[in-house]
């Protein structure tokens, strides 16, 4: 296979990668940072990502720490330079883990707090004295049905069963 061909096969796989990132929520440029690393056989600094993926150097700073946190890349010392270099890890399961255990409880936590400020605002206006209209009514009994789900989601999120499952 020549050069030319494996880069593009690679820019292909960056591009996927990213698509796939982005509509999991995760931001199309830490999909494109991860691939290209994986896809890479030597450790990249920061300057080889940006110039490589045409980014901003403070994006392609933000995507590498969001991956190192999740155990994507490891940070790899090279003598005599002083510059970071990263290597993608390949350990799916772990990165998988870490991502879903951060972002899905992150995501539980806001609509309870968004359940509560709502409750709270529903509250506040009942409490003029007035019964409150049909809407607010409608609106009640439907933030009522989203806390029960809420809960319901929480009580599983916090299950001994899912997080041994997650180990």
């Amino acid at each position: 296979m020549s050069p030319t061909e494996y880069d593009r096969i690679v820019r292909r796989m960056v591009e996927a990668a990213g698509h796939a990132s982005q509509s999991l929520g995760l931001g199309r440029v830490v999909g494109q940072i991860y691939a290209y690393l994986y896809f890479s056989r030597d450790a990249r600094t920061l300057d080889d990502l940006t110039h490589a993926l045409a980014i901003s150097k403070g994006s392609a700073s933000m995507c590498v720490r969001q991956l190192e946190q999740w155990g994507a890349l490891e940070k790899i010392w090279v003598k005599g330079d002083r510059k970071d270099y990263y290597r993608a890890a390949d350990a799916f399961g772990k990165i998988v883990k870490n991502i879903v255990l951060e972002i899905a409880g992150k995501r539980i936590q806001s609509s309870a707090a968004l359940l509560e400020a709502v409750d709270q605002e529903l509250a506040r206006k009942n409490g003029n004295g007035r019964g409150g209209s049909t809407e607010e009514a409608f609106i009640a009994e439907r933030v009522e049905h989203l806390r029960m789900f809420q809960k319901k989601a929480q009580g599983m999120w916090d299950s001994v069963i899912l997080r041994m499952l997650l180990k």
